[in-house]
């Protein structure tokens, strides 16, 4: 029974009744064992005739098995799975195990959000999950992707999980009540229940102190004290019966039992699929016949209801199955093991629980286990069986293998510390070069991803190392790769060249090896600061790719960071393509690299309604990612974004850049990440020359300096520290020289203007903003009208400052750059001008998912196309293409189309 609990209840009322009315939601109920999380999921249940509902659980046994709790969830939705979008049905009907797939974990996630708004359009929809922290990590994962989404889907998702257990359900972003133990007439109430008798409130008192007000502890001692101990006429025996906790109780349940009716009970404690001829199949075995279910059914230990078998409560699986000795337990897994010869996954794991030395039939049996789990997604389960069959494998060469591919898949599963671990455990077997060279690279990966740059360069030097003499296509990417490392500053104690580490492509070699040798050359160069070299190898790399584009993984998002040094247009372009093909394929970590990275082109050329809305969509992205620095990124572009519109959000987001960085590890983008932050603290001390001076000067990377630079220019000049920006000047010449490129040479010439103290600031200026014609980069280019406006007005040639104020101040207008309009209002004014407000348009009124939805509806794009771009339900994407419809005065989706917006 559930006593008490209204603030709990009211709050999944709320989260039901939000459901009906259109606006899905998530609420995770915690606690400790036996404090009643189960039963308030009941409880739950009676308030909810109106809606369908769904149920699953986690169990122990099943944690190994990729997608089992969602199987049995979406089991009777299975009919309507055709209907969704062909890619995530194929990928959510292989997670199922109903059919072959490749593998695409995220098109599964999405397919599950999609089949549950789908399902709750015709009722709304009550989805039950006890016992989360059980959950096998692909269901988890799939079920808090779909949680987190959840918008105008008539949709509740309703999660139980342990506190203090060894597995945790880690969802600390959704609401969470947490129930503590029962007090006063709560209390009294479960123990007048179990009793059948009135309790004397001394006793109730001394009950509640002993177990804490857990419910579960409460009732079972109602049910072993006497009636005169419970009414006060007799001492409460001390000490209490459950001193040693609710497992203890069960325990001696359980061993008051015959030793048939024991053996009965460890089976069922064993068994995962709950069903009763499997549990009785395998009893038999073990001479447990049908009078030991007898008595364990009337020991209150177990239940049967038809073919199903439950346990009275998870904590008594735990206390048989740990009570059991290490023989007992593999003698049990192997009699389940001889019944489930159906069901290859479980058989696989009961045979791996009874097996204590090498047996090379299990490891095949696990090796078939990962294989599958890997096509359907489940790389945790994957990497699970991968280890165990490395365990059972004698050591040497095919246990290496068998733990990197382990490490791979727990990489894959984003779980770095496990995959982690297990290359390091196989680094032990590993001898094959080829092998040792694919082991050190993940490993730099998981290091420069989640650690240290600098250990994952060096990682990747080893790699290059040891596949250039094996074999050459390897050899150059890895060379390549650790060639971009160190063009972005990673350091290693070799003394190891990575562009001496391969030969020179034939001239008919592959587009892709040739284009891979051209980007090394270039990021070579880059590390030498010979930037005319560079940019030669970076443009010839381009041209290559142009005539013949190449679907690389480690080829493509390398162009992009070439593009980052030398070629606004071309990176804004990549970035697009590299974007919209993530999309297509519902590959979220690559959504989330392609959005980040465009946001830097982004926020260099003035799209920075765009930025903002990329680094938006990419925060939630990086949740479940198993990697909580990689929110670093996008929120400190939010920052960024922010301070240069002059938004007071900026310091918000750098306070929980400050978090970030201070909680996880960032990897590789920690240095972006911490130039971003300086930057975006520059800007906002703009009006104190030495304190934006101080942060600005802290921006290491020279991409970063360069975009950064007028704005230290504009600090320097005014702070009285023009030796600062002329070592910032000396830097950017030689760039400038170097590439060739208008925007840095825009930039040079602005410099020297404001440098100047020769009389040819004027030519300095206008050299400037003739080179401003050819670059993309809008702010640069208002910043320098305003510069040489101010310049000229200083020289009492006001009518001539007019137009580049004028022209300044339009442009800070069009990016929304607020502290610079309001300096070039303040300009014009000194100037005898004053200038008039431009009207806002409505566009500006959209929220971030408003934005991307009309986005995308204005490029042709149906409500389903949308949702599955953004990761969505196409409920959602009616929802918000509703509020554009009445936000900006339209009907239609050719009434949106025809406005003239800045998405």
């Amino acid at each position: 029974m559930l006593a008490g609990r209204d603030p709990e209840r009211a709050a999944i009322a709320a989260l039901l009744d939000a459901a009906r009315s259109g606006s899905g939601g998530a609420l995770v109920v915690r606690g400790v064992a036996g404090v009643g999380k189960s039963t308030l999921l009941v409880d739950a249940l009676t308030t909810a005739a109106d809606l369908r509902v769904l149920r699953t659980s986690g169990v122990e046994s099943e944690s190994p098995l990729a997608f089992a709790a969602l199987q049995r969830l979406l089991w009777p939705l299975r009919t309507r799975i055709d209907s969704l979008p062909a890619p995530q049905a194929s990928a959510l009907r292989a997670a199922m195990g109903e059919a072959e797939g490749e593998g695409d974990r995220f098109r599964a996630f999405l397919g599950t959000l999609s089949l549950l708004a789908d399902a709750a359009e015709q009722t709304p929809l009550l989805v039950v999950v006890d016992d989360a922290h059980w959950l096998d990590e692909a269901s988890a994962a799939a079920l808090l992707f779909a949680a987190r989404r959840l918008q105008a889907e008539r949709v509740a998702l309703l999660f139980a999980a342990r506190d203090g257990d060894a597995r945790r359900f880690d969802a600390d972003d959704l609401p969470t009540v947490v129930l503590g133990g029962v007090t006063g007439t709560d209390a009294d109430a479960l123990l007048s229940a179990r009793a059948g008798t009135d309790i004397d409130p001394a006793v109730r008192e001394q009950l509640v102190t002993g177990t804490g007000g857990n419910p579960l502890a409460l009732v079972e001692l109602a049910g072993v004290l006497t009636a005169d101990q419970l009414t006060g006429r007799a001492p409460l025996p001390s000490p209490l019966p459950l001193t040693g906790g609710v497992e203890r109780a069960f325990l001696h349940r359980y061993r008051s039992l015959d030793e048939p009716a024991q053996r009965f009970l460890l089976v069922a404690a064993t068994d995962d699929t709950a069903r009763l001829t499997v549990v009785r199949d395998a009893a038999e075995r073990l001479d447990a016949a049908d009078t030991a279910l007898d008595a364990a059914e009337r020991s209150g230990l177990l239940r049967v209801d038809g073919d199903t078998v439950t346990l009275y409560h998870p904590l008594v699986r735990s206390a048989v199955y740990r009570a059991a000795t290490s023989a007992q337990r593999r003698a049990v897994h192997r009699v389940l093991a001889d019944v489930l010869t159906g069901d290859p996954e479980h058989r696989a794991w009961h045979l791996a629980a009874a097996a204590d030395r090498p047996d090379e039939d299990v490891v095949a049996a696990l090796d078939g286990v990962a294989e599958r789990a890997a096509a359907r997604g489940g790389h945790e389960a994957a990497a699970a069986a991968r280890a165990r069959a490395a365990e059972l494998t004698v050591g040497g060469e095919a246990r290496g293998r068998r733990l990197y591919l382990a490490a791979s898949s727990a990489w894959l599963g984003a779980h770095p510390s496990r995959a982690s671990a297990l290359a390091r455990a196989a680094a032990a077997d590993v001898t094959d070069p080829l092998l040792r060279s694919q082991l050190l690279a993940l490993q730099g990966q998981i290091e420069w991803n989640t650690r240290s740059l600098n250990d994952g360069y060096d990682l990747v030097l080893q790699a290059a190392e040891l596949a250039a003499d094996v074999d050459p296509a390897p050899a150059a990417q890895l060379a390549m790769l650790a060639a971009s490392l160190a063009a972005f500053g990673a350091r290693s104690p070799r003394t190891v060249n990575p562009t001496a580490l391969v030969a020179e492509p034939a001239p008919d070699a592959p587009t892709r090896v040739r284009a891979a040798w051209a980007l090394l050359q270039g990021f070579g160069a880059v590390a030498r600061c010979d930037w005319g070299t560079a940019a030669e190898s970076f443009r010839c790399a381009f041209v290559l790719t142009d005539a013949d584009p190449v679907d690389d993984h480690v080829l493509q998002p390398n162009l992009g960071i070439a593009a980052m040094l030398i070629d606004d247009e071309r990176g804004l372009r990549l970035h697009e393509q590299q974007l919209t093909a993530a999309r297509r394929a519902g590959a979220l970590n690559m959504v989330e690299h392609a959005l980040t990275r465009g946001a830097h082109f982004q926020i260099a050329t003035g799209a920075w309604s765009e930025a903002a809305a990329a680094a938006a969509e990419a925060l939630p992205l990086t949740v479940g990612t198993g990697h909580p620095g990689l929110s670093a990124l996008p929120t400190a572009q939010l920052a960024l974004v922010a301070a240069l519109r002059g938004d007071d959000a900026a310091d918000r987001h750098l306070d929980r850049v400050a978090e970030i960085r201070d909680k996880h590890p960032v990897g590789i983008t920690d240095g972006l990440v911490a130039d971003l932050a300086h930057w975006a603290r520059g800007l906002r001390s703009a009006a104190q020359p030495a304190t934006a001076l101080h942060h600005l000067m802290q921006i290491e990377g020279p991409v970063w300096r360069r975009l950064a630079a007028l704005d230290l220019f504009d600090a320097a000049v005014r702070g009285d520290r023009e030796d600062l920006a002329r070592t910032w000047l000396a830097e950017l010449e030689q760039f400038a020289a170097g590439t060739e490129l208008p925007a840095a040479t825009a930039v040079v010439e602005h410099g020297r203007a404001l440098l100047d103290d020769e009389g040819d600031a004027e030519t300095h200026f206008r050299r400037a903003l003739a080179a401003h014609t050819d670059s993309p980069r809008l702010r640069d280019r208002a910043a320098t009208h305003l510069a040489f406006g101010e310049h000229l007005r200083r020289a009492r040639r006001r009518v001539d400052a007019r137009d580049h104020l004028r022209t300044a101040l339009a442009l800070f207008e069009d990016l929304g750059a607020t502290p610079w309009a309001e300096r070039a209002t303040q300009q014009l004014r000194a100037s005898g001008e004053t200038a008039r407000r431009r009207d806002e348009t409505t566009a500006t009124e959209l929220t971030r998912q408003e934005r991307q939805v009309a986005a995308l509806v204005r490029q042709g794009l149906s409500n389903r196309d949308v949702a599955a771009q953004l990761f969505v339900s196409p409920r959602t994407v009616d929802f918000h293409l509703r509020n554009c419809y009445a936000k900006l005065g339209v009907s239609s989706r050719a009434e949106l189309t025809a406005l003239r917006l800045d998405l």
